[in-house]
């Protein structure tokens, strides 16, 4: 029974990594795997699976997709009004040395962008810039993939965080809060890193030192500060925020004239003025202040905004609940009011902006089918019993160690999928069934759930969506294998700490 109901998994692992399937392809057969497994082996009936299938469509696509849509969306935009080309500027015109550039914009731009949007701008954005300005290709995007790994659990506006907390029926504020302590430690040693890799040997941190510290410590205080308080939303944008002003302070009071690590000078010297500035970062601080006084921080606004909502009972078997579709004080009608004010500020058309919303969605169609059909399968997977049956034989094969495990899994989720997000809807019911099997009290339960998140992570560095996109943005076709091979070195080390973190770490939480 357990390699029936691991069945869904094993073929996405053989169709992305072995036959290299597309996603949506993948899943749509992993969902006709499910499906057919659930009912043949484990008893759901037809109606039950169809219920299943039609409430993880529901999550897929409100708030999910949703998210990724306004996003994506977002950002195109300001490729459209060329807010973008300021923004890249603005960020250039701090540093000529290569190792700070490689942190402001990779490491503070990058978690921007993940919290943002995330779903690869987050490498491609800044691989591309940093290519453009003249720092090696594969240097580039390799930099970009270390940067690109602890703030995943809160991309896209802590979708993953938020969707884990639906899958689990754990608060996502506490999701929030453990995942952002689990990931506290490599979150420090991230800039140092992406130094070393930058130089290309400890050398390069002469002179870099305590800019590493600062940068990493600015972006984990209010990420810790934003998670405990108000949720994962805004936890890596808050974070990022952070380190960019701490770069851009650090490199303007202890300038750094090391002709090793210098660049080429800016062909345009003009200066942005500050309108300029403001006109370009206006969607990103619209959306900024628009979850933030939508958050539970403003009960005057959060209350009301929250009563705007349907539940609506849609898998009607055992374990099943009220699905509920939040209609205004969610992020994606927020993040696309956002939009289209800033784009409007900036200059565009009304019809002009529906036909960027327009080429998105269409440009997005085959990832919106692999979300749903992911979704779709752990949901099958959950009612059917088979998320349960795997928990039991991995809390059988580790025992009370299964907390040590606990991140791996999570990492496997985001390399089968590409995805924080789906990782969590996969593993996240499974991580909270092995922890009531250890015996785990709920403290504990959320520990190990944010644990699948915290994987997530390490995943995303390996994962093939990451590599590729990765390998385009620096327009090195075959550069694949050197990207993955350099990003499974990091990912070992990385998700061996994980898991001690995670285990040892239960004991404090407990």
């Amino acid at each position: 029974m357990f390699f029936l109901a691991l069945s869904p998994i094993l073929w996405l692992v053989a169709a992305l990594s072995i036959f290299h399937l597309p996603g949506h392809r993948a899943c749509s057969l992993a969902l006709a795997i499910a499906a057919t497994v659930g009912m043949a082996a484990f008893g759901m009936t037809t109606p039950h699976m169809l219920q299943a299938v039609l409430e993880g469509t529901a999550l897929a696509c409100w708030p999910i997709l949703l998210v990724i849509i306004a996003a994506i969306f977002t950002y195109n935009l300001s490729l459209h009004t060329k807010g973008m080309d300021i923004i890249k500027k603005m960020l250039t015109s701090v540093s000529n040395d290569r190792r700070v550039l490689i942190l402001l914009i990779g490491w503070g731009f990058g978690g921007f962008l993940e919290g943002m949007a995330g779903f690869g701008t987050a490498i491609a954005i800044p691989a591309g810039m940093l290519a453009g300005i003249g720092i090696s290709p594969i240097l580039s995007a390799s930099v970009c993939l270390i940067a690109n790994s602890v703030p995943t659990a809160y991309g896209s506006i802590g979708i993953p965080l938020v969707t884990l907390g639906n899958v689990t029926g754990i608060d996502a504020t506490k999701l929030a809060a453990y995942t952002a302590l689990q990931l506290a430690p490599l979150t420090l040693i991230c800039p140092l890193l992406m130094t070393i890799t930058a130089g290309g040997s400890l050398k390069a941190l002469h002179g870099m030192f305590l800019l590493c510290i600062a940068s990493a410590a600015a972006f984990l205080l209010p990420e810790l500060a934003v998670a405990f308080f108000l949720g994962p939303e805004l936890a890596v944008v808050a974070g990022s925020i952070g380190a960019m002003a701490a770069i851009v302070a650090f490199a303007r009071l202890f300038p750094l004239n090391d002709p090793a690590y210098a660049l080429p000078p800016h062909e345009d010297k003009a200066a942005v003025t500050l309108s300029q500035g403001l006109k370009a970062w206006l969607p990103f601080l619209l959306i900024f202040l628009f979850l933030l006084a939508t958050s539970k921080l403003i009960p005057a606004i959060h209350d009301p905004l929250n009563l705007i909502k349907t539940s609506v009972l849609i898998y009607q078997g055992e374990g099943g609940s009220p699905y509920t579709f939040t209609w205004v004080a969610t992020p994606g009608v927020l993040i696309l009011l956002a939009a289209f004010i800033g784009g409007k500020v900036q200059g565009a058309g009304t019809g002009e902006m529906v036909q960027v919303l327009r080429r998105t969605i269409i440009n997005l169609r085959f990832t919106i089918l692999t979300i749903i059909t992911v979704i779709a399968t752990a949901k099958v997977m959950g009612y059917a019993g088979m998320t349960h049956e795997i928990a039991e034989t991995a809390v059988a094969a580790t025992g009370s160690a299964y907390p040590a495990v606990a991140a791996f899994i999570g990492s496997i989720g985001t390399f089968i999928t590409g995805s924080a997000t789906s990782s969590c809807v996969l593993f996240g019911k499974l991580q909270t069934d092995s922890a009531q099997a250890i015996g785990a009290g709920p403290s504990v339960q959320a520990w190990i759930a944010a644990a699948n998140a915290t994987g997530a992570c390490a995943g995303k560095m390996v994962s093939p969506q990451s590599i590729a996109i990765g390998a385009a943005a620096i327009g090195a076709a075959g550069a694949d294998g050197k990207l993955l091979h350099f990003a499974v070195k990091i990912y070992l080390p990385f998700v061996v700490i994980m898991g001690l973190i995670v285990y040892f770490g239960q004991w404090v939480i407990g």
